[in-house]
This record gives structure tokens, sequence and C-alpha cells, in this order.
């Protein structure tokens, strides 16, 4: 399965609770100003054009700034790069649920669909975020990720939930509902 691939503001196709605050370390902090409004790239299904989405607007509709056709909230999931991921957890207003994952394994694969699932059902109240254990160690370290695929939930900055193994979508769409 593809996710979208959010990278330096640009989307690009490809193939326990932890007490943990945003900004509590230097290299977060650095990350956040490097970049105040991050914006994602979405195409216009009904044009073709690139629109600019800020990332504090990702759960909303907008219009295509060239047909001004409706784009929808975000309903798939995103895969985030480090940049990306501090973004989006900083600015969101609606929850994030997080799949730490890797291409490798067969439980994340499992539940990809169900990830997937849950993105389309809850566009709009949340975003859906995957984490590529592989490519972004750090954020694995930084989050206790000790085995996968781990779920966390992320509200105003804050991880409120984390869970490993694979879990179904409406196990998942009620931590967010919670929220």
């Amino acid at each position: 399965m593809a996710f979208p691939r959010v990278s330096a503001g640009v989307a690009v196709r490809s193939s326990s609770p932890v007490e943990t605050r945003l900004g509590d370390s230097p290299d977060i902090g650095q990350a956040m100003r490097r970049k105040e409004d991050m914006p994602i790239t979405r195409e216009c299904t009904s044009c073709g054009q690139l629109n600019r989405i800020p990332v504090v607007h990702l759960s909303d509709e907008g219009r295509c700034g060239a047909c001004k056709q409706p784009l929808p909230a975000i309903s798939e999931p995103i895969a985030a790069t480090t940049e990306t991921f501090l973004e989006i957890v900083k600015e969101a207003r609606v929850p994030i649920l997080v799949d730490f994952w890797a291409p490798w394994c067969g439980p994340c694969r499992m539940a990809a669909p169900e990830v997937a699932r849950l993105a389309t059902e809850m566009a709009g109240r949340a975003i859906v975020l995957k984490v590529n254990t592989e490519e972004y160690p750090e954020l694995a370290a930084r989050y206790r990720v000790q085995s996968i695929p781990t779920f966390a939930i992320f509200s105003h900055g804050q991880i409120v939930r984390q869970e490993s193994g694979v879990v179904d979508h409406l196990v998942m769409e009620s931590w967010l509902a919670g929220l």
C-alpha cells in the first residue's frame, strides 16, 4: 500500500502513556523554529493543480486555488519525516494517531488496511501519520517504541496514549473519539 510521503512541505507518492512534550528538548525546538508554517501540497482531483495546505489546516476542507472545487480534509495516512511529524504534532487542531511501523514487519502490513480505514473514517476529525522506524529511528527512540507496530495518540502536542500490537480500526477510533 502506498502512502503520500510528506517531506519539506511537499507530498510525493511512494510505494502505557509516555510523558513527553514537544519543545522539551533543544533539537525539537530547533526543528520547530526552522519553518513556522510548513505547508503540504495536495493535488486537486478535479483539475490536477497542486495546492499548498498549511499543517494547521490539514483537518479542514478547503478549495482548490485554480478551479475552486472543494479539497477535502486529509483522508489517508501521511508518511511523515521527522520534520513534518514534529510540525504536525505541534500545529494540528485535531488528535493525531501515529503508526510506528517498518516495511519488513508482517504485523505492520496486517495493520496497514486498518490504519488506512481509520484515516478515511476520521477525516476532518483526526490526522493519521505513519512513521517508518527504519528511516526515522530517532522518532522511535524518542517515544520509546520497542516493538512494532506501535500506535500513539497525540493531542495538543502531547502523547496521551501508546499501545503496541495490531489493533482494529474501531478500537483506534474509540481512542481518538475519547479526546
